[in-house]
């Protein structure tokens, strides 16, 4: 059958995560209880390869002898055993257009063996079902493993081809008749596009072509404007205006209506003799801002034409010296993308939020996710028709935004899910992104005529063909069968290639201006740089032929940004871009006349004035009607509670505790199992949190990291030299509050922002917001608009009583579903800057120490004192700058218990409260209100201070809380926490006995290999591959050691690119003394494996000849962290100390138990000083050292691990609080055989291990326990300096 060759790859049954993950799934979640076994297979079909390529790439890239089975063309298939089973078998591709990442990288990989050949790799998943199943269960199976909006099911035939051929696109249609249309025939034209703006908009384009242009309109022209005009590139929506807006009577009108009027009076100021001005949604919730800055109090904000991100401007100390910084943040959501395609939605809500701030120059350092879902443990038979089930979107959702944050190597500093039950209408998916730059690297300069605008990064395709008008549409139950294109796939490591490039300063001063390739593609990234241009289609590189003009123009292919230059250099732009393995070409030109004309094969297919352009359609106007809320269900007296279906299914017929029939310990475990209270523990870990070694609080702190933190902090991206500067960026919302009123919820947002950044230590008045709107579709009905408008009054007021503005945001108008809407949301994310010794961290420190309670004051409405408020945080904060104030915590919906509770997690620690008040207040909503841990000698100083507090309980040592005779144990209380959420975000694998432990076996060797060529400054060589993330945190450790840093990437755009890569890599290596493999996730850890794309580059004559001379002839070095130790051990550097092939039974790395990314901070130990690398660590000492993997589990054969422990060679092993090594996985989270983290060459000169010792320094996980220095890169340096 043709050239086409075909093979499967099963993991062997140990290591078949997988499998196992989806059978416990089917079991439980589709009831499949005759399910006997299920085996999932990897099918790649390859074409376009010689015969000694594809025997070369068998057992290199596609399959790892160790861990795998490979089948050539067919695969075994056992009849079931038992009568009644049967057999099923179906396989999953990706849809055409999709990006298919394992494809993709197989294609890399393989080049590298052959650079001149051009692979052609299609991927597709095998499932094999055993078992008593019938047509039925079998139909449920597949409906649970095929999303039809990316994937499909295909034959088993194999293909003659998989060359596609594709058709000639026809030339874009001219619209006949469109100018001269009557209303009725227009409106049917209308109603047969389907489009994402209004009728009105519709009109408002034939008028335009009837009396300017004077001719009919292009597809692409209405395609284009409909992109361009879409509520999630224009916010039509916000900029509609609000004619009559009147307020219901109620007991809560007063406030409402006084704020409203409030803002009407301070518009009059700041528009006195403006008539252009309206009310709207986009006009509140930009006046605060506007009144601030009036009044000289937004003196650091930048000041530019391009809208890129929030920036504000920051004086920063480095080695003593000051210098301004632009401090950037982005709140972006990707809500209906991610809600019909978790992963690939998620996945570029990120990306796209990391490219706003990238796009204006900004170094994106650290993340935060906040998504809101419905109950994900209800069962899958409760699922609404027409939409995924929550638990299919919640966990793909998860693996999506972490896969791209992951790759691309952004810290996730904090992650919350919210759950309503309304948001089963449509997700909610924020992504939050802090960037910075030196000021002096942004350059900020007009397009002029002449210019030239390059396009970079990633190619068009069909991909994303309507993303901005598909988010801005009304979704109904058959929607989700014509969403496909609207969403993508990311590439993460292509938006790292950005990252590093506009990191470079002789980069970024080249960009006068920049625009990444969000909603809209060509047409809205490139035709917002200037008002005259004239783009040639033909020239935007394409993923594939067939391709026509209005595609090209629409799609929003990820991972691309458009940049202007002056013409003299281009040159140099695109030269840079090739060093950093990027596709660059010039695709348009800034004209002198302000319209935008797209070119295709020749003719124009676009030319539209910038004045229509600007129009932003026709203008929208709307009535609003605010509704009060209801007096008697006050939420700060009732609270609310949302129990999840698995919390009941297990309380059975025990009643659930009442307030009626108050029950204390009952009511504690219940609030802890509350959906929005439980433990979110296994989602937060999926995201790396410690990448970039500038995270001074980890998302879990305490000895046991169970104690949450509330506010992300992290040092400023300085990649050399001391800086004591960091940023903090929180985040304030509770749905109920704001179901019940949206203006006291909007408002208690933003105070709930601000309170946990007291609580973090951070100075309350420094503090900048930006908001996220997200409501129902709004519609015609004037009470539908009265709710943003409530909401958006309350966020006014909170803002201009606080004296501080929100200077960006994010709406999103289209959360409905039939007749489902989403909660009111305004999400505040506060964002703030502290010195890094003024960071208070949550977990309590100390038995004996005394529990307070800061409460601020609220008028007859329950709203705050602001006055009150803003002088009780001063008082705090002075406070915890005088070291009186060692944790704390502000208060939430369930109020003290749910604080002291998560505050006593992390060092097992325990609390006794006071038995004097109601014990219901402990579980009371109070939102502004925080706790604080202070040792009992220093109560006076608050009371001498003049603060007013409450003392309400004390630290106890016991773990156990407290409240007269009522205890509940820290143990159940962790129990009730953890067990809510264990099946959807699981902490435990069940693959291995937890309760294993093994004897502390240390090697004390007596005689360490010492190097012949002494160097003072030894060079250490760092390979940059495609995903590679951890070079810049590996360059800081060595050069801080005192090494001389080479770093190279290597190219593999084309075949040239590929040979001059090799090339540089040998000379590299043979200047070098040390050869470092740093982490990250190497074209994507695909083809189904981790470090095959750098184990099959350095397999390369050239590059393996010179590692061997560098081992053999040098004595030199070599070190693999993490991505880097798996690259190494497939290489066989490590047991073998040299590059040969893999065996069936040498030792390796695969998927961690739990068939998850893990990232969280593990205590290893020295167990071997054989090696030069830790030559400077004690034997026998224990270190806390961040771990960040999804395939770190080390297996080997007991053989092999005899081996390895009788030569020396295991050197560092996961132990528990006592030191001993274990396969508990809180401590060993990946389930490492004889809990072995890193291994040794035989004499020690090549060391792997996947914990990052790179990420440490000052400041740097200060949440987290223990000696963090292992010193490896002082004694690599050592070895050869002496």
């Amino acid at each position: 059958m043709g050239n086409v060759k075909r093979i499967y790859v099963e993991k062997k049954a140990p290591y078949a995560v997988r499998a196992k993950e989806l059978k416990g799934e089917l079991l439980s979640y589709l009831g499949l209880k005759s399910l006997k076994e299920v085996r999932v297979l990897i099918r790649y079909d390859i074409e376009n390869i010689s015969d000694d390529t594809y025997q070369k790439a068998l057992g290199t890239i596609f399959f790892e002898p160790p861990v795998d089975i490979l089948y050539e063309e067919t695969f075994p298939v056992e009849a079931g055993d038992a009568e009644g089973e049967t057999t099923h078998i179906f396989s999953v591709e990706y849809l055409p257009g999709q990006f298919d990442q394992r494809a993709d990288s197989a294609e890399q990989c393989v080049k590298l063996l052959n650079e001149t050949e051009e692979p052609v790799i299609r991927s597709a998943t095998t499932y094999i079902l055993t078992g008593e199943i019938t047509a039925a269960d079998f139909a449920r199976v597949k409906e649970y493993c095929i999303n039809p909006v990316d994937s499909r099911e295909t034959g088993e035939e194999k293909p003659e081809t998989l060359v596609t051929v594709f058709d000639t696109p026809e030339d874009v249609k001219i619209f006949d008749g469109f100018k001269d249309m009557p209303e009725a025939q227009l409106k049917e034209l209308y109603d047969s596009l389907n489009l994402a703006m209004t009728f009105k908009d519709f009109l408002h384009i034939q008028n335009y072509f009837k009396n300017e242009e004077h001719r009919d309109p292009s597809v692409t022209e209405i395609r284009v404007l409909d992109t361009y005009w879409s509520d999630h590139c224009r916010h039509t929506t916000f900029l509609t205006e609000l004619t009559d807006v009147k307020f219901e009577d109620g007991y809560y009108r007063k406030p409402i209506e006084d704020s409203f009027l409030r803002y009407k009076a301070d518009r009059e100021v700041l528009y006195k003799g403006r008539d252009d001005k309206y009310i709207s949604l986009m006009d509140i919730a930009l006046l605060a801002m506007k009144k601030l800055r009036a009044e000289g109090k937004l003196s650091d904000m930048e000041v530019s034409d391009e809208i890129n991100a929030c920036s504000i401007v920051v004086p920063v100390t480095i080695d003593g010296v000051t210098e301004e910084w632009l401090v950037f943040f982005k709140n972006e959501t990707h809500n209906h993308p991610t809600e019909i395609e978790p992963f690939g939605g998620a996945a570029t809500c990120l990306g796209g939020a990391i490219r706003d701030p990238l796009s204006g120059r900004g170094y994106v350092y650290q993340a935060m996710r906040v998504t809101g879902a419905a109950d994900p443990t209800v069962s899958l038979a409760d699922t609404l028709s027409g939409k995924l089930a929550q638990r299919k979107i919640v966990t793909g959702a998860a693996k999506g935004y972490s896969s791209y944050g992951n790759q691309i190597g952004l810290a996730t500093g904090l992650v919350d899910e919210v759950y309503h039950p309304n948001y089963v209408a449509k997700r909610m998916e924020i992504g939050a992104v802090m960037g910075a730059a030196p000021r002096k690297n942004v350059i900020r300069e007009n397009s002029d005529p002449g210019d030239i605008i390059i396009l970079m990064g990633g190619r068009t395709g069909r991909d994303g063909c309507g993303g901005a008008t598909g988010s801005s549409k009304a979704h109904t139950t058959e929607s989700i069968n014509v969403c496909g294109a609207e969403v993508q796939k990311g590439n993460a490591p292509t938006e790292r290639k950005l990252q590093r490039l506009f990191r470079r300063e002789e980069v970024a001063h080249l960009i006068k201006k920049c625009n990444d390739f969000g909603a809209g593609g060509v047409s809205v990234a490139i035709g917002e740089l200037a008002d005259g241009l004239r783009v040639q289609l033909d020239k935007v590189p394409k993923k594939y032929a067939g391709l026509d003009g209005t595609e090209l123009a629409i799609s929003e292919s990820q991972e691309r940004m458009a940049i202007v230059v002056d013409k003299k250099d281009v040159d140099a732009m695109l030269s840079f871009a090739e060093e950093e393995n990027l596709e660059a070409v010039v695709v348009a030109e800034v004209t002198k006349e302000p319209r935008l004309v797209l070119v295709w094969r020749g003719k124009e297919i676009v030319n539209i004035s910038r004045a229509f352009l600007n129009t932003n359609g026709a203008h929208q106007e709307a009535a609003a009607v605010v509704t009060m809320p209801d007096e008697g269900a006050d939420y700060f007296k009732t609270g609310a509670a949302y129990e999840a279906e698995a919390v009941k299914k297990l309380r059975g017929a025990a009643p659930k505790a009442s307030v009626g029939n108050f029950d204390l310990k009952a009511t504690w475990l219940s609030m802890l199992a509350d959906l929005n209270v439980c433990s979110k523990k296994g989602l937060v870990e999926m995201f790396d949190s410690s990448i970039g070694a500038a995270t001074v609080t980890m998302p879990y702190g305490g000895k046991y990291q169970m104690t949450p933190v509330q506010t992300m902090v992290a040092k400023l991206p300085v990649l050399s030299g001391a800086c004591d500067t960091v940023t903090m960026m929180s985040y304030g919302y509770d749905p109920y509050l704001s179901s019940w009123s949206p203006y006291h919820g909007a408002m208690y947002a933003v105070v709930s922002s601000v309170a946990k950044i007291v609580a973090a230590g951070g100075d309350f008045t420094k503090i900048r917001f930006t908001f996220q709107e997200y409501f129902r579709r709004l519609g015609t009905d004037p009470k539908h608009w009265g709710e943003p408008l409530c909401a958006l009054l309350g966020a006014y007021e909170a803002q201009l009583r606080f004296g501080l503005p929100s200077i960006g945001g994010k709406d999103s108008m289209s959360g409905s579903f039939n007749e489902i809407n989403v909660p009111p949301t305004l999400v505040s994310f506060a964002v703030n800057i502290a010195k890094s010794k003024e960071v208070v961290t949550p977990e309590l420190k100390k038995a004996g120490n005394a529990l307070v309670r800061f409460v601020i004051k609220k008028d007859e409405y329950g709203l705050p004192d602001f006055e009150q408020m803003m002088e009780l945080y001063s008082n705090i904060t002075k406070l915890m700058r005088a070291g009186v104030i060692v944790s704390a915590y502000a208060l939430g919906a369930k109020g003290i218990a749910e604080a002291v509770s998560k505050m006593a997690f992390g060092n097992r620690l325990g609390a006794e409260l006071c038995n004097e008040r109601d014990p219901k207040t402990y579980f009371m909503p109070e939102y502004g209100n925080l706790i604080a841990e202070v040792a009992k000698e220093d109560v006076a100083k608050i009371e001498e201070a003049g603060v007013p507090f409450d003392w309400f309980g004390m630290v106890g040592e016991a773990p156990e809380f407290k409240v007269g005779d009522v205890i509940v144990p820290v143990s159940e209380a962790l129990s009730a926490w953890e067990n809510t959420l264990e099946k959807v975000f699981p902490m435990h694998s069940g693959a291995v006995d937890e309760a294993q432990t093994f004897e502390t076996k240390l090697f004390d060797a007596k005689t360490i290999y010492t190097a012949k060529n002494r160097v003072a400054k030894p060079r250490v060589f760092i390979p940059v591959f495609p995903g590679t993330n951890c070079e810049y945190d590996t360059q800081k450790a060595f050069e801080r050691a005192g090494a001389i840093v080479n770093t190279v990437v290597f190219k593999n755009l084309d075949e040239h690119c590929i040979r001059e890569s090799v090339l540089e890599f040998e000379k590299a290596i043979r200047e070098a003394q040390i050869l470092m493999f740093p982490g990250g996730f190497s074209a994507g850890d695909e083809p189904d494996g981790s470090g095959k794309f750098i184990a099959t580059a350095f397999r390369n004559e050239r590059i393996a000849n010179a590692v061997n001379d560098l081992l053999k002839v040098k004595d030199g070095l070599v070190l693999g962290i993490c991505n880097g130790f798996q690259a190494i051990i497939k290489l066989g550097l490590v047991p073998y100390g040299e590059i040969k092939a893999q065996l069936a039974d040498s030792p390796t790395l695969t998927t961690n138990n739990i068939g998850r990314h893990i990232s969280k901070s593990v205590y290893t130990k020295i167990v071997t000083n054989k090696s030069p690398w830790l030559m400077k660590a004690e034997l026998g000492g224990v270190y806390s050292v961040p771990a960040s993997h999804g395939e770190g589990r080390f297996v080997a054969s007991e053989t092999w691990i005899r081996k390895l422990l009788e030569n020396g060679q295991i050197a560092t092993q996961y132990v528990d609080l006592s030191g001993n090594p274990t396969m508990e996985e809180a401590f060993n989270p990946n389930g490492s055989y004889y809990a072995i983290e890193g291994i040794t060459s035989p004499d020690g000169r090549v060391l792997g291990k996947m914990a990052h010792s790179e990420r440490r320094g000052d400041s740097v996980a200060v949440n987290i326990s223990g000696e963090q220095n292992q010193y490896i890169f002082e004694s690599g340096v050592a070895y050869f300096a002496g």
